[in-house]
């Protein structure tokens, strides 16, 4: 089978094949890309790009079923969900469309006096290589492609190989939506073409979302050519639960942010740290609430979770589970063979640092109980682990949450509250989740050049 393929996960059914780009055509769309930011993303002016990137926006919300059905198709995400995936798309490209003049704007430095004039401006760096993954085939392309193409930048795009489709689609967005030959190109790329790739001295910068293994291999070749690097990688997110004045919708909260996507998320809650007096309270309605939650049709309006995105993705969560009770880990609530790439919600609670399910990720609908006896112990829990994407962080008491918020280790902390990304929000974590931040005016404001502009008196 070749590498780029549409394998329906609910199913098995291999729907259609993709061939591999051939090195000469790589050549040619490095060409491209380079061509097309001397031409068009130096010459245009921020307006000119938020027009087109305004269009992009509304060829999503034109095309959403179409886009959504392909993402259901593609890796099993719940339609309603892939729905929302692609609403929140077109609200990030708007989001940057409406911004271009403040986010690309000089910043004048203030000097002494009578000693000239100083301001730093923003500009294009030239052709960026994104590297996406298979979990939002659409959302993280919009929070790459978004602000990059906006400053300028034009993108090599290497979708995820099960997501060929969507590649396919979002580029013939940004054709229709009138960005020049090169802009914008889609690759069909093995991973040893890609070494190349990042290798030409026409390319300025990687911006990769995917596995640990996959971000050290970028980052050891970006590193080694001297290129600008972001990674968005993996997260084993702390749910940190000490106090609350509604159980019941903590509880809601809860399994919604460990199972949404089918718990296929960098930044789903994954570690429930549950403080002494509320942990067997709240575990017996978790274990309720994410059990009652089944498996289906992911085409279903009323689908809350779907199969996992392939049999890789199954055999390696069952591995990980077995490999867990091995080591000493209860499962307390659901549990049980898969049905084809359909994984029962499974609750496990006793997990003991030496235990392997202690230190990995679980990217599925796997959920880890932990009880604590102090505020103190919570946050050493949450920090227990090479991770620091995301984490949430309930309580009743507004100065516990700014001292528990300041110590946890991770890029994002979500105080009561979940599933509040926002396009304006940065997003990005710590330590083995990467660096580098996306969304925002962060995101706009990684790859670019801050030129210093120094006129004298």
């Amino acid at each position: 089978m070749s590498i780029y393929a549409v394998v329906n996960p609910a199913t098995g059914a291999v729907l259609r094949e993709y061939p591999t780009i051939s090195d000469d055509a790589l050549a040619g769309a490095i060409a491209a890309a380079d061509a097309a930011h001397r031409a068009w993303g130096i010459a245009s002016t921020p307006a000119e790009r938020a027009a087109l990137i305004t269009r992009v926006a509304e060829l999503h919300r034109e095309r959403r079923e179409e886009l959504a059905a392909t993402i259901v198709t593609e890796m099993g995400k719940p339609l309603e969900q892939a729905l929302s995936e692609v609403d929140f798309s077109a609200d990030i490209y708007c989001f940057y469309a409406e911004r271009a003049e403040v986010l690309l704007a000089d910043e004048p430095i203030e000097i002494a006096e009578g000693q000239g004039s100083a301001v730093v401006r923003r500009s294009s760096l030239g052709v960026l290589l994104g590297i996406m993954p298979w979990n939002f085939p659409v959302y993280q392309v919009a929070r790459f492609a978004g602000p990059n193409l906006l400053i300028g930048n034009t993108i090599l795009l290497k979708h995820a190989p099960q997501c060929p489709q969507s590649a396919e689609q979002l580029a013939a967005i940004f054709r229709d939506a009138g960005f020049p030959e090169g802009a914008y190109v889609n690759i069909f790329a093995a991973n040893e073409q890609i070494e190349s790739v990042i290798a030409d001295p026409r390319v300025r910068g990687v911006s990769l979302t995917g596995s640990e293994r996959a971000g050290a291999a970028v980052a050891e070749l970006a590193g080694r050519h001297l290129k600008k690097v972001v990674l968005e990688l993996g997260g084993s997110d702390p749910f940190i639960l000490l106090s609350t004045d509604d159980l019941d919708k903590t509880v809601r909260d809860a399994v919604s942010a460990r199972l949404d996507n089918t718990g296929q998320s960098c930044n789903a809650a994954k570690r429930f740290i549950v403080i002494d007096e509320l942990y067997d309270g709240f575990l017996e309605r978790f274990c309720a609430g994410a059990t009652a939650v089944t498996p289906g049709d992911p085409m279903a309006e009323s689908a809350q979770i779907g199969p996992l995105s392939s049999d890789t993705a199954t055999e390696r969560l069952r591995d990980q589970l077995q490999r867990a009770v091995a080591g000493g880990a209860r499962i307390v609530a659901g549990g049980g063979e898969p049905e084809g790439n359909f994984f029962p919600v499974t609750v496990l609670t006793d997990v003991s640092p030496d235990n392997s399910a202690f230190s990995e990720e679980f990217f599925g609908p796997v959920a880890q109980i932990y009880r604590v006896r102090s505020e103190e112990e919570a946050v050493a829990l949450a920090n227990a682990t090479s991770f620091g994407l995301g984490s949430y962080l309930y309580t009743t008491d507004p100065a516990q949450a700014e001292r528990v918020a300041n110590r946890i280790d991770a890029g994002m902390v979500y105080v009561n509250i979940v599933g509040a990304d926002a396009p304006e929000l940065p997003f990005g974590g710590t330590k083995r989740s990467g660096f580098g931040r996306e969304l925002g005016r962060w995101g706009a404001d990684e790859f670019v050049n801050k030129k210093l502009i120094r006129v004298g008196g």
